[in-house]
């Protein structure tokens, strides 16, 4: 692959992604403990704040939730760029295929902090248990499969992998923004946390249609992936496809129709 006409900063640059990829071929497994040590701290955080004050939090909140949105506009930026420039030079099969996401420049910097940050993503629920909000089962079950995956995946430099990361970077930086403003004490419309949802769902669609071109071109032998990879993927983003959807209903739709009716 040519390199890429764009700029890049120094420690992009500096970036070893050999030795990136090296320690996630080695250290993938940890993911299975710090998701067992997450489910372990949600049940028993939940279990000791039952008798005792919520925390108020909320200036960490803010900070939290604000620099995981720079973190995810910077990473939606640069890894847009990438795959802007491969779109619009090399077209759609080689933007699906090509491993350079995970070796070329620019890109794999953000490729390699993209999976690590999904540990200390965790963190959100921790600010759930302590405040005593409602957590339910798509916020922990999506965090959990999340970490698991990319972290599998990234050893592997499987293919979609640009695709994945760039979504799930420019659904965060709409997200966590929302988080902040509202952590901040903003109002606002409730229309925009409906648009955020939306863009989930819309993300696990295109998530399924990018397995498929994956598992076509991987028969022709263009496409670096296997079976497992594709499978377990698929069943990740149908399974959050469904829980999105249920969410979008049970959080927007429902309440409207109640509305609605009793309006009548």
């Amino acid at each position: 692959m040519s390199v890429l006409a764009l700029q890049e900063y120094e420690f992009e640059r500096q970036f070893n992604e050999r030795e990136a990829i090296q320690w996630m071929q080695e250290n993938w497994k940890k993911s299975f403990l710090y998701s067992a040590l997450y489910a372990a701290f949600i049940f028993g955080g939940r279990h000791l704040m039952k008798q005792r004050a919520k925390f108020e939090l909320r200036k960490p909140l803010v900070v939290w939730s604000l620099s995981l949105a720079l973190f995810s506009i910077i990473g939606a930026v640069r890894t847009g760029a990438y795959m802007v420039y491969i779109l619009t030079t090399s077209g759609l099969k080689q933007s699906v295929c090509d491993q350079g996401f995970y070796n070329g420049p620019i890109s794999k910097f953000w490729a390699y902090a993209f999976v690590l940050s999904k540990a200390p993503e965790l963190g959100d629920t921790f600010f759930i248990i302590l405040r005593k909000q409602k957590l339910i089962f798509l916020h922990w079950y999506h965090h959990i499969t999340v970490l698991l995956y990319s972290w599998y995946s990234y050893k592997d430099m499987v293919a979609g992998g640009g695709w994945f990361m760039t979504m799930n970077y420019g659904v965060h930086a709409v997200m966590y923004s929302y988080y902040a403003l509202r952590a901040a004490g903003f109002r606002v419309s409730r229309k925009f946390a409906m648009f955020i949802t939306m863009t989930q769902i819309t993300q696990m669609v295109l998530g399924c249609v990018v397995n498929y071109l994956v598992y076509e071109w991987m028969q022709q032998g263009q496409c670096p992936s296997h079976m497992h990879n594709i499978i377990w993927s698929s069943l990740m983003y149908l399974s959050y496809f469904v829980l999105f959807c249920q969410f979008f209903h049970g959080a927007y739709l429902s309440n409207s129709t109640r509305k609605a009716l009793k309006a009548n």
